[in-house]
């Protein structure tokens, strides 16, 4: 019997996935976007650009911008009951 994965990217082949149109260079606005502490940013992963990319739990949530930490945002997130800090590049982020 074959071995089941269990990296981080398991599950993903449709949330890291892009679509025919949107492929090819990176728009080098979105990594060099900045934010505001208690900015509120939706998580939007650009799946061809590794760094920085937020655990797949995170894609699609709404946070708010706690503070920066080199050139990544940190953002915390509601998860269930429970508030969260994920550190995120910019490239990721989307202004609500």
């Amino acid at each position: 019997m074959p071995k089941k994965s269990t990296g981080p990217r398991r599950k993903t082949r449709k949330k890291f996935r892009k679509k025919a149109r949107e492929r090819g260079k990176l728009n080098i606005n979105l990594a060099l976007q900045e934010f505001k502490v208690g900015e509120k940013v939706a998580i939007d992963v650009e799946p061809s650009f590794h760094k920085g990319m937020p655990f797949k739990r995170f894609i699609g949530k709404v946070g708010k911008v706690i503070g920066k930490r080199g050139r990544c945002y940190e953002v915390e997130v509601g998860e269930g009951s429970k508030r969260k800090v994920i550190v995120v590049h910019p490239i990721h982020l989307r202004r609500c």
